[in-house]
């Protein structure tokens, strides 16, 4: 399988603080690893632009994009601004957030033109809990929700599945598609657990009832229990949708290393899933996935979570 990996170094100059969870040597962790493994020559590297106001504007409202340019590029701010409790931002966080949907982007156009059979985007800050009019949960722009309105819009594709594995339920990407029976939303998520959202109950609603499905993880399940999910509900479930393109929200917080949850997926919990997923890409969309980075904060099980994640991507 040929594999792109889409990074910017501008997603380093979006600064949140040097006790923040979510900092730049996340990406750079990842980098070291994909290095000295080697891995890193069989992908290929892209340096993606920025997205388009054009483009954020298919999920976000002009007045909180221009709201958060304007924060970042007030003259007084010399260093951090928090948003809400969680998310931070500095003078390089709003042309990073544009970079990071840009890769989405720019990982779409790849995949359909067939010059690549699938991509990583290895980008921050993150996306699934943005809201339509809110940042949240260190995210800014919701780059998962960008990307599959820009494929439903540029290439007219019209069934696109959102898999998330994030230990957090992706209450951003939900709104966005709730009443949308194009977007077949999934989460697997720890709950009850940040930001409280995700019941089982939580079906869509209008003509999208039936296409959002979350699947609660009780506290201390592991790869067993994930890939059972998978076998059982999640593979049976999107046979049934047909997607046309596969987007993944691949937080790698579920790791049993990980401070931030009490998830306990290991690396090959990981491989097995994108395995997985890859394979229903190969019966139904033509091997189409384009994988985006979401969460992960133990540095040194983010990037072999990732590692494991990108070498099943390109098996």
């Amino acid at each position: 399988m040929k594999t792109a990996l889409l990074y910017h170094p501008v997603y380093l100059q979006h600064n949140t603080g040097s006790h923040h969870p979510e900092r730049a040597s996340r990406l750079q962790s990842i980098s070291r690893k994909l290095q000295k493994s080697g891995l890193i020559d069989k992908l290929k590297a892209v340096e993606p632009k920025a997205a388009s106001l054009e483009d954020i504007g298919l999920v976000h409202p002009g007045e909180y994009v221009l709201s958060i340019q304007n924060i970042c590029s007030r003259p007084d701010l010399d260093s951090i601004v928090a948003l809400d409790a969680d998310t931070i931002v500095s003078k390089g966080s709003y042309e990073a957030a544009l970079f990071a949907a840009g890769a989405v982007k720019e990982g779409v156009d790849l995949v359909v033109r067939g010059e690549i059979d699938n991509a990583f985007c290895m980008i921050r800050p993150p996306g699934h809990h943005a809201r339509i009019s809110q940042s949240m949960g260190f995210c800014i722009f919701n780059n998962v929700a960008i990307g599959a309105r820009y494929i439903q819009k540029k290439h007219k594709m019209n069934h696109i599945l959102i898999v998330d594995w994030d230990v957090h339920h992706g209450n951003g990407t939900e709104e966005i598609f709730y009443s949308d029976p194009s977007v077949f939303y999934i989460s697997l998520h720890q709950y009850p657990h940040y930001p409280g959202t995700g019941s089982s109950e939580s079906r869509g609603q209008g003509k999208g009832k039936g296409f959002n499905l979350n699947i609660p993880m009780e506290s201390g399940s592991g790869d067993k229990d994930y890939l059972k999910a998978f076998h059982e509900i999640i593979i049976p479930r999107v046979k049934g949708f047909r997607p046309e393109f596969i987007l993944i929200s691949a937080g790698f917080d579920g790791h049993r290393d990980d401070p931030l949850s009490s998830i306990n997926l290991t690396e090959a919990g990981y491989r097995e899933m994108t395995h997985m997923l890859k394979e229903t890409a190969r019966d139904y969309c033509n091997n189409r996935v384009v994988s985006v980075l979401e969460g992960g904060y133990n540095l040194f099980s983010l990037a072999n979570s990732v590692h494991s994640h990108i070498e099943s991507l390109t098996s």
